[in-house]
């Protein structure tokens, strides 16, 4: 039987303070979403420091790579793939680990989709997507996935639609995110943006995707 998981992410390195404050306020997070690299102006890169007080926690680390301007084009995809490999293993984050490339805004095509998951099949480490599904990433990731099964089969989606409030683990949704209109493994949704309080993000995950992160 499937059950979900609490936990935040945040585009602000994880400090003791932080930490405890979150605890404090929200609860105990399971996971926490960070970014694998620095992008000026958008978010700090996960350090070793960070690392090891989720992980003396007891929290898991749930990677997002976005240091990419563009999401056209299989060729491209690779490279962004390839590039976010690199900084999982330079992290020493574990085989088998999800990296999930944050889509944003950005147009996206079909070609760029089978691209990062077809490099990512190969190497350590399993592909992931954070998604908003309006604009073109819906298309996109539909028609990837129509002609190559591995993209439904082996892709996992964290939606970041509806947006309904942060909560604490006690008071979080039932889990209903905005999914595509195909085959496709939604396990997170992101359901809570920009808290008053503290500069996180509140996330329910599907328990298959547990084992997935670091």
């Amino acid at each position: 039987m499937v059950s979900y998981h609490w936990g935040v992410d945040s585009s602000q390195p994880v400090t003791n303070e932080l930490y405890h404050s979150v605890q404090s306020t929200y609860g105990k997070p399971e996971f926490w979403g960070r970014y694998l690299t620095r992008v000026e102006g958008s978010v700090e890169g996960l350090t070793e420091n960070e690392i090891e007080l989720l992980h003396n926690s007891d929290t898991k680390i749930l990677p997002i790579y976005n240091d990419f301007r563009q999401a056209v084009g299989e060729s491209h995809a690779k490279v962004v793939a390839m590039n976010a490999a690199y900084h999982a293993k330079r992290l020493g984050i574990k085989k088998g680990t999800i990296i999930f490339a944050r889509m944003g805004n950005l147009e996206v095509d079909s070609g760029w989709i089978k691209g990062y998951v077809g490099y990512l099949y190969n190497t350590d480490y399993k592909p992931g997507f954070l998604y908003k599904i309006d604009g073109s990433f819906e298309e996109a990731y539909c028609q990837a996935a129509d002609q190559d099964r591995r993209v439904a089969n082996q892709a996992v989606l964290w939606s970041t639609e509806p947006h309904t409030g942060v909560t604490n683990e006690e008071d979080a949704p039932n889990f209903e995110p905005t999914t595509p209109n195909c085959d496709a493994n939604v396990w997170a949704w992101q359901y809570g943006r920009d808290a008053e309080e503290l500069p996180i993000n509140t996330n329910l995950i599907d328990s298959r995707l547990l084992p997935m992160l670091y």
